[in-house]
């Protein structure tokens, strides 16, 4: 990841962007799942590079066919 270009964007944006709630963004902070970045007392934002890295795919559903 490339870190000198960071797309930082509000816990709102963020959780609008993936179709979570806030309080999702909020609970990955908080178990230091992605970083937030502090700027000031209240503003927090969040890098969607981040968040993406964290994905992953999920397995077919009903196992190989024969």
């Amino acid at each position: 990841m490339n870190k000198s270009k960071r797309r930082l964007v509000s816990i709102p944006q963020a959780a609008e962007e993936y179709g979570v709630c806030t309080k999702t963004i909020r609970r990955y902070i908080s178990a230091g799942r992605i970083t937030g970045y502090r700027f000031g007392p209240r503003m927090i934002r969040v890098d969607l590079d981040e968040i993406e890295a964290m994905m992953r795919p999920m397995a077919a559903a009903g196992g190989a066919s024969k």
